[in-house]
């Protein structure tokens, strides 16, 4: 997970993330088996009204996806 920078305010979102990180931290986020459940059956509207699993399988960026999941589980910023 990304905290805060030198001043205190959150970083950024990543430009780019593998999937083992997205994975990770989506993990961290809703327990491992949760998470797999989860992306399978929760559609994100963000997302194009599909779920993680059809985004990645569609070829978005896993980045976008974390960034859609991020907005839809209401995450902090510290998780970004």
């Amino acid at each position: 997970m990304r905290g805060p920078d030198r001043t205190g305010r959150p970083l950024a979102y990543p430009r780019r993330m593998r999937l083992t990180e997205f994975w990770a931290r989506l993990e961290a986020v809703l327990g491992p088996a949760y998470a797999r459940s989860w992306a399978h059956d929760h559609v994100i509207a963000a997302l194009g009204g599909r779920t993680v699993d059809q985004a990645i399988a569609g070829g978005v960026e896993t980045v976008t996806i974390w960034r859609a999941v991020h907005v839809e589980l209401e995450l902090p910023a510290r998780e970004r």
